[in-house]
């Protein structure tokens, strides 16, 4: 009998998934008590041909919330600049929701269930995302509460490395690093190791979709 679901739909391809990379930068590593800085999120979408790929990018600089940690280290590799007034950031609320409407559009347009959290160590950039819903009292997170695709993982067993770059580097695809710990320029290349990996896997998806 033929899948009456066609194979380019993305929610077919993962269970009911919209996969979007997300990389945050912050003040430190407690998402309890340390700054979320910068949220970017990357909504990634299937080509007729099943090819996965990069769709829109969104970016918010934020705020730090009243009472957060900020490391004098972690500014020091981020080479964010708080005080700023070009950087132009929202209170955690209203970056919440500059990140979250074209996600929840994109899960809407796409017949997903929800997005789920592409991000390299993404447990990371999950708890700091979860942390500020839980602050803001945020009603209409898209993302699932605790699943996420990993690339350090993926990345490990494809290609035997962890480290983004270094994964990046094996794949082909540039880096520079001047660059790195931008939110922006992180998810982005996030979402391309993503992509080339699941593109990379296509087969293998489609042999076992044939099968059952």
């Amino acid at each position: 009998m033929d899948n009456p679901t066609p194979l380019h739909k993305i929610g077919h391809r993962f269970r009911g998934f919209l996969p979007v990379v997300v990389d945050v930068e912050t003040g430190g590593f407690s998402a309890q008590t340390d700054a979320l800085l910068e949220v970017a999120a990357v909504i990634l979408g299937l080509e007729e041909d099943g090819t996965l790929v990069r769709r829109q990018t969104v970016f918010a600089h934020v705020t730090p919330f009243e009472g957060a940690n900020i490391e004098k280290a972690a500014l020091e590799v981020n080479g964010i600049k708080i005080d700023n007034p070009l950087r132009l950031a929202m209170q955690e609320r209203d970056a919440l929701e500059h990140i979250f409407k074209p996600i929840r559009k994109a899960v809407s347009d796409n017949g997903c269930k929800r997005a789920v959290l592409v991000g390299h160590n993404a447990h990371f950039d999950l708890g700091f995302i979860n942390a500020a819903v839980a602050r803001t009292q945020y009603k209409r997170n898209p993302f699932h509460p605790f699943s996420v695709f990993d690339t350090a993982t993926l990345a490990g067993a494809a290609l035997g490395q962890t480290v983004l770059a270094r994964a990046l580097q094996v794949c082909g695809i540039e880096h520079d690093a001047e660059s790195a710990h931008s939110a922006i320029y992180d998810a982005e290349q996030t979402a391309d190791l993503f992509c080339l990996i699941i593109n990379k896997m296509r087969p293998l998806f489609m042999q076992f979709t044939e099968e059952n």
